[in-house]
């Protein structure tokens, strides 16, 4: 279902949009039209190894109960200097470099907890759907309280019954005569926050997160260190979503496009993606002719309202696809389908001299924090479809900054949810003589 408005247009700064002063005259026109959006659970959606773990516990009225863990292994220097066997241990705590923080009451303490997995992580890609056994009691614990902080690290001191094991494996025992020996003594560690706690942080995984142990000898003034750390380590998150008595209850399997109410929504490392029907492209393109296109946007927006402390997705690709419901391919090469941004080439050629999609400048559609909206520019990519160039596509919008570093839709639970009324393609043309 869409809806267009055609208007003939004498000051299009009324319409939101910008004409050079040429343009600005009759014969200009203006045109809207609404896009219908469904939501689509990603199908084998990756978290192995991303550089971050997505440690969350939320609620929301859309999307339902979202907890995120995040899962590695832990490094050992096998040429470390250990602790002789009359060492003392001092200290020992679990640091976790944090990065973001994204939640609600931030003013209020936070729990973090650290747990012993009991079984190791295995050399095979992981999904945001697994998970691995850990104990119920923590190794580490640690109520925070983030305030406007954001980028922190965070001290969880470690009970003294693990502590004490450890130091003594760390001082006589075979389990840190290398990385394999002690990997079986200790695969791993999962990281979570407590129930209720409605945020979600981002830990660097590497030399600033694992167990920083302090030591000493008779006499000594200064205790000595000893790092286990996540640096070099396997690592995934895992998510489980309770989306009972919410409108995305229906969204049962990955891959199928689902009707939520009047509202769509996206979720970052849950895997909820937005797919937008662009069929009205084609009744609003067969009207053409004789035309020059002078700016055509695509808007989302603006969004609901978000919780002080939260941050919606910064901004998002389109990706092309269709009825599987899944990122279409270039056949050639295998790369990923996408809008190119305004002013770049729509089109390019294989090897062979053969027209195929271009794929190297994927347009971003970025939010306006003022506007509450996501806003990007199509004009480009619109007079491809409309000269026949491209074949018209639906698309699915995935919450990344493509050459940003990282997949920032596998890196935080971010979210936002909007009206489908609001999901629009804003255009203005000239009709030439």
């Amino acid at each position: 279902m869409s809806l267009i408005l055609v208007s003939s247009c004498s000051d299009p700064s009324n319409v939101g949009l910008q004409l050079a002063p040429e343009n600005n005259q009759i014969g200009v026109f203006f045109q809207e039209f609404e896009l219908d959006a469904q939501v689509v659970l990603l199908d084998s959606f990756n978290t192995t190894n991303q550089g971050l773990l997505v440690v969350g516990n939320e609620t929301d009225p859309y999307f339902g109960k979202t907890i995120s863990t995040g899962y590695s292994r832990l490094f050992i220097e096998q040429f470390a200097e250990r602790p002789r066997s009359d060492a003392s241990l001092d200290s020992m705590y679990f640091f976790l470099d944090v990065v973001s923080v994204n939640g609600q009451d931030l003013d209020q303490p936070k729990l973090f907890s650290v747990h012993r997995l009991t079984e190791p992580l295995r050399d095979t890609l992981y999904f945001n759907f697994d998970e691995l056994t850990y104990e119920a009691s923590p190794l580490a614990s640690a109520e925070v309280t983030f305030n406007d902080t954001k980028d922190t690290t965070l001290r969880l001191p470690v009970t003294e019954e693990f502590a004490q094991e450890i130091f003594n494996k760390m001082r006589r025992g075979e389990e840190f005569d290398d990385l394999f020996s002690f990997r079986d003594y200790l695969p791993g560690v999962a990281v979570n926050v407590a129930e209720g706690s409605e945020v979600t942080a981002g830990v660097n995984v590497g030399f600033g997160t694992g167990f920083q142990v302090y030591y000493s000898y008779v006499n000594d003034t200064v205790s000595t260190e000893y790092s286990i750390n996540t640096a070099s380590s396997r690592s995934f998150n895992g998510v489980k979503s309770d989306r009972t008595g919410t409108p995305t209850a229906v969204v049962q399997q990955p891959s199928i496009a689902y009707e939520t109410g009047s509202k769509v929504g996206m979720k970052a490392n849950l895997g909820m993606v937005i797919k937008i029907d662009t069929s009205p492209f084609d009744a609003f393109l067969d009207t053409l002719q004789g035309i020059t296109f002078n700016q055509i946007n695509f808007e989302l927006g603006e969004i609901d309202e978000v919780p002080e402390g939260q941050n919606p997705l910064a901004s998002m690709i389109m990706y092309m696809t269709n009825e599987t419901n899944s990122i279409l391919t270039r056949e050639s090469d295998g790369q990923p389908l996408s809008v190119q941004q305004d002013g770049q080439p729509q089109i390019a050629f294989d090897e062979e001299g053969n027209e195929q999609p271009s794929i190297i400048a994927p347009a971003v559609l970025s939010y306006n924090q003022v506007e509450k909206k996501y806003v990007v520019q199509i004009t480009s990519y619109t007079n491809a479809v409309y000269r026949k160039q491209l074949m018209r596509k639906d698309w699915l919008l995935y919450g990344d900054t493509p050459g940003a570093g990282g997949d920032a839709f596998k890196r935080s639970l971010r979210q936002f949810v909007l009206d489908k009324s609001k999901i629009k393609v804003r255009v203005i043309y000239s009709q030439r003589n």
